[in-house]
């Protein structure tokens, strides 16, 4: 984090001002932004709270001359969610160098656990959620009796031996397009909970005094803590509370009640952010 004196100055959101009606002589650009969650809440704007849109705005100012500069993310992850591969769009006649050259320009003025991994010019009617396809998340768990004092904020410290390949036949069950309004926390505005999950896998690692597991999801677009609530489910299975069929049952419910907990933060990555050639009909998040 930034000392005291060097924070963002604390502005109101800014309205309005990332929308796409292009000028003749406006650039957008597209940036690569991976951070650890840990100490903010999460990408959006919050008033007087650290979050990664206020230090990657306030970033864009600086270098671009004024107190903060409007940003767009393609995913809104929540407070302790970490991402290796957020996609972060703004739109600027400011910056006349090349596109790269704004990597080690914002990474001057960004924290330690903020990072522009990259930076490119795209078309001017691209938009980082109209246009996007498909998104991949990483969930890590790390099951043993023993805490791992080193890698903690990066995973869930299940303190039960889990039987993957249990939970890797639930997973199977889980592909397809299907309802899960069963894995979308309540009181989330979206109306159509179908998704289409196109890959779960799971590795699992001897790590310290258990196991490290590995669980990556891709789907066209996730509900609102659907990772989290998949995984807590996988865990009861994993932990031979339920049979892999049972996740049928818990599909079928539409019901969150009747699935897992919801995972805890710390343990999810945003990984990778698939995007289509023009804008799609609708987008899913």
């Amino acid at each position: 984090m930034f000392p005291p004196d060097q924070s963002p100055r604390a502005l109101a959101p800014i309205e309005g001002l990332l929308k796409y009606q292009i000028k003749s002589d406006e650039r957008v650009f597209k940036l690569i932004v991976a951070y650890d969650g840990t100490n903010y809440f999460g990408w959006q704007y919050q008033p007087d709270k650290p979050t990664v849109q206020r230090f990657i705005e306030s970033a864009l100012g600086t270098v671009l001359g004024y107190p903060r500069w409007p940003a767009r993310a393609s995913s809104r992850t929540d407070a302790g969610v970490h991402a290796l591969g957020q996609v972060v769009v703004f739109k600027t006649n400011a910056w006349r160098a090349p596109a790269d050259r704004l990597t080690p320009a914002l990474n001057t003025h960004l924290p330690d656990d903020i990072v522009i991994r990259s930076a490119e010019e795209v078309p001017p009617n691209f938009h980082p959620l109209a246009f996007c396809i498909g998104k991949r998340y990483r969930y890590r768990v790390y099951s043993s009796r023993v805490a791992d004092p080193l890698d903690g904020r990066f995973h869930w410290w299940v303190k039960h031996r889990l039987d993957v390949d249990a939970m890797r036949e639930a997973t199977g069950l889980l592909i397809g397009k299907h309802d899960f309004a069963a894995f979308e926390t309540s009181g989330s505005p979206r109306q159509n909970t179908v998704r289409t999950v196109h890959a779960i896998e799971i590795t699992s690692n001897a790590y310290l005094d258990g196991q490290q597991i590995s669980i990556e999801i891709e789907a066209d677009g996730f509900l609102y803590n659907m990772v989290r609530n998949i995984v807590g489910t996988l865990v009861i299975v994993g932990r031979q509370r339920q049979p892999p069929s049972w996740v049928c049952d818990v599909l079928a419910s539409q019901d969150r009640r009747q699935a897992g907990q919801t995972a805890p933060p710390q343990g999810l990555q945003l990984l990778e952010i698939y995007f289509a050639d023009e804008p799609q009909p609708k987008h899913l998040e």
